[in-house]
């Protein structure tokens, strides 16, 4: 019996293409929706929607998420930072998360996203809120922060 379940191999191809798939389908459709965030700008007013809070004022952690992802597409970083910093520091981040989980799909083990402790999850919840005030605030930090 092989470390994947099977056999003698004779499945490992098909077991491996099986683990494979939800990660490079996730890979997939993340390339698209970067792919038409590429083509249709969302700098354009009403391009992509609008968001709730854009409508009342208010710029929540997420706001500038489309014209980042359009910066990075452009490889213009210090842009794409402008638009949503928090998306451009975390961008490295999930691309790591999802290498590992396409790296532990290959050798065999379940492709699963490591898990954190409550208290990182606090720690993540209370640094979008304090981002979304700070972008919030009419001082130089805030303006520079807005989306």
């Amino acid at each position: 019996m092989t470390p994947t379940g099977d056999v003698g191999g004779t499945n490992a191809p098909a077991t491996r293409a099986r683990r494979l798939l939800p990660v490079l389908a996730t890979g997939a459709v993340v390339g698209v929706a970067a792919l038409a965030l590429h083509l249709r700008d969302p700098h354009v007013q009403g391009s992509w929607g609008f968001c709730p809070t854009a409508l009342v004022g208010l710029a929540c952690p997420f706001c500038g998420s489309l014209r980042a992802v359009h910066h990075l597409t452009d490889l213009d970083v210090a842009a794409a930072a402008s638009s949503n910093l928090v998306l451009v520091v975390a961008a490295p981040f999930a691309v790591a998360l999802w290498t590992g989980a396409l790296v532990r799909a290959w050798r065999g083990r379940a492709p699963l996203l490591p898990s954190l402790p409550a208290p990182a999850w606090w720690a993540i919840g209370v640094a979008l809120a304090l981002f979304a005030l700070l972008r919030n605030l009419p001082l130089p930090l805030g303006e520079w922060l807005a989306p």
